[in-house]
């Protein structure tokens, strides 16, 4: 996975019908009849705020892939608390599992917003694979990311203090354009699920991070790092 506040600089296509497939890394590499191609096996779906888009226990046979709004994606504890995994921006994609084997969803998909999605079922896929192998190594490659996010946030929940964990998540949130500013890409409420916490504890230590001179809030979920070496030495 990439990290929750990824930034993306996806390709854009101003065709329609490449609408989905251009804003995929695994896909977007492809000239524009393969993209033709893969288009036509895909079915666009709309969901509404809130609503699911799978359930944990679902058949996977889907690939899913975000062409408008965001996915949250999270599973739920035995007690039912509830652990948010990723959320997934325009060119992201869930459901990828069931290119390999057919198996039941472990997590939650839900809308944050209206979300279009572009679906593409397992056994057309497959066969785009076997056609097109640079797809398989793109998805490989996708798969590396979130292994690698995986290990990385599993070790700070084993490691790090909660103040050290929000530290670092708003570090990773700076983009490479040197701005030392950027919205907050989820809720508190999910920052906290994300992040181990509290929404009270994210509260608390953003306010203690901006009375030591580390980050500025401002309004609509804008943060400005002041001391990015500070900040990551928290």
């Amino acid at each position: 996975m990439k990290h929750a506040c990824n930034h993306h600089n996806h390709a854009h296509t101003h065709e329609p019908n490449h609408s989905c497939v251009s804003l995929v890394p695994i896909f977007n590499h492809l000239e524009y009849d393969q993209m033709d191609e893969i288009m036509a096996t895909a079915q666009s779906v709309t969901y509404k705020k809130g609503e699911i888009i799978y359930h944990a226990g679902d058949q996977a046979d889907s690939l899913y892939i975000v062409s408008k709004g965001k996915i949250r994606i999270y599973r739920l504890s035995e007690s039912g608390k509830e652990q948010l995994v990723r959320i997934l921006n325009p060119g992201d994609f869930t459901g990828e599992l069931a290119l390999f084997r057919k198996d039941l969803h472990e997590s939650y998909a839900e809308a944050m917003g209206e979300t279009q999605v572009c679906m593409i079922k397992q056994s057309e896929l497959q066969e785009l694979l076997l056609k097109y192998p640079s797809i398989s190594l793109k998805i490989l490659s996708e798969f590396s990311n979130r292994l690698e996010q995986s290990e990385k946030q599993t070790t700070r929940f084993a490691t790090e203090k909660a103040e050290t964990r929000i530290a670092l998540f708003l570090a990773e949130c700076l983009s490479d354009d040197q701005s030392k500013e950027f919205v907050l890409p989820m809720s508190r409420k999910d920052l906290a699920s994300y992040l181990g916490t509290s929404p009270e504890t994210i509260s608390r230590k953003l306010s203690d991070l901006e009375i030591q001179g580390y980050i500025k809030q401002k309004a609509h979920k804008k943060i400005e790092i002041l001391d990015l070496d500070g900040l990551l030495m928290v």
